[in-house]
């Protein structure tokens, strides 16, 4: 009985937080059948959530030295055939004949890519690492029934990076980037407290590059590194990618459903494959490591994921509206209302409502948005020239100035971390 109680409850908080309503509710996404499942569509609101998310793990590398790149979405399937995803994933690639009768693939990661970037010239020791980032759309040919809202998708939104280094300095830039997904997470509000090793299945190798030498190096590296850290972890054999073995790091969902989030992929396999070098301090060709990153996994499921831990109640800087003015009379206050608009619209997402609406029922509406604040103007206001403000937790803040809110929403942005 304990447990049937238990099981409805987190039915109950999923059917609430579930992002496919919340995310209609709310006016983020939307799918049409014209497009294709597992296409999603976004929506001016939907598209600043995308932005702000991306915007911060950006903002976050910049300060660790990443360099943006960008590539194309096909490529001659030669470069898979060399990375050695065409031999394992072919069937989950989606191909193109050209008319000239060349085969084309949609990419399904960035990675063969970007090795082609690091090959274009000799670097020196002296240059490495080398980071690159980008934010870049990939394609799965998942079926049918795997797909599921935001969380499973055919078109995928990857905030990708990749670093290209010594080996010497693998563990410091995996450290880096292991700080990147603890200051994004940390303030979203996630407690990232346990890490999984992916390590190969030693039973079939088949399913993986490389030889048993070179993953045993890695998977040492990765392992040392877990036990340096002090952290929680267990391992999972089997859950490598092709080329290597990962951290990924584990978050509990609003249903306390333990899930995959951030991951760092360490790679000897691809440096092999396309003979990537750094000349060292010898004057000598040095193999490379190879490390990838992704810090939301991909925005749609990071936007699922983010949509149903804070039932669409985001915090004021992830707000696609932060702040909605409601004139009470339209015939009295929009003027107010609307010199209020312009000055906030330069630095704040604002939203007029310029409705004939009652009072009650254009608080009602935004509130069903879940604005983070909402600005009353009345005959008080219109008169004072200053502002009444509800928060969404329902308190007011009255007899403030424009200028002083503004400095309030600024202040509450910026300390975001």
């Amino acid at each position: 009985m304990q447990n049937e109680n238990k099981n409805k409850t987190e039915e109950n908080k999923l059917d609430k937080n579930d992002h496919r309503v919340l995310g209609q509710e709310l006016d983020l996404f939307t799918f049409s059948d014209l497009v294709g499942p597992g296409l999603p569509l976004w929506t001016p609101k939907g598209t600043i959530l995308r932005e702000e998310i991306n915007n911060f793990v950006q903002d976050l590398r910049k300060k660790d030295g990443y360099q943006k790149v960008a590539i194309p979405h096909i490529t001659k399937i030669d470069l898979y055939k060399k990375s050695g995803h065409w031999d394992k994933f072919s069937e989950e690639l989606f191909q193109i004949k050209t008319r000239e009768g060349k085969e084309y693939a949609m990419k399904p990661m960035s990675c063969p890519h970007h090795t082609q970037i690091f090959a274009r010239k000799i670097h020196s020791y002296r240059e490495m690492p080398q980071r690159y980032s980008e934010t870049t759309m990939v394609y799965r040919d998942e079926q049918s029934g795997e797909l599921s809202g935001l969380s499973r998708v055919i078109s995928i939104t990857q905030d990708d990076a990749h670093v290209f280094c010594r080996r010497n300095q693998i563990k410091e830039e995996i450290l880096k980037i292991w700080n990147i997904i603890n200051i994004f997470y940390k303030t979203l509000g996630f407690d990232l407290k346990k890490v999984r090793l992916s390590f190969r299945d030693p039973i079939d190798m088949k399913k993986y590059l490389g030889t048993p030498e070179i993953w045993d190096e890695a998977e040492k590296i990765l392992r040392e590194l877990v036990v340096e850290q002090k952290i929680n972890y267990f391992e999972g054999p089997g859950e490598a990618a092709l080329y290597g073995p990962k951290l990924d790091f584990m978050a509990e969902t609003v249903t306390g459903r333990e899930i995959q989030i951030a991951t760092i992929q360490l790679d000897l396999n691809l440096p092999e494959r396309f003979d990537l070098t750094c000349v060292n301090e010898n004057g000598e060709n040095e193999r490379i490591a190879m490390i990838h990153a992704a810090i939301t996994g991909s925005l749609e499921r990071c936007a699922s994921l983010l949509i149903e831990h804070f039932a669409g109640a985001f915090p004021l800087w992830l707000s696609p509206v932060q702040i909605k003015i409601l004139p009470i009379s339209a015939e009295k206050h929009l003027a107010y209302a609307e010199e209020i608009f312009k000055f906030l619209k330069e630095t704040i997402r604002v939203e007029l409502d310029d409705s004939n609406e009652s009072l009650g029922k254009k608080i009602r509406n935004a509130k069903i948005q879940k604005i983070p604040y909402l600005i009353v103007i009345g005959d008080k206001e219109n008169e004072s020239k200053t502002l009444t403000i509800e928060t969404r937790a329902g308190e007011k803040i009255e007899n403030i100035t424009i200028e002083n809110l503004l400095q309030k929403l600024q202040k509450e942005i910026s300390d975001k971390i």
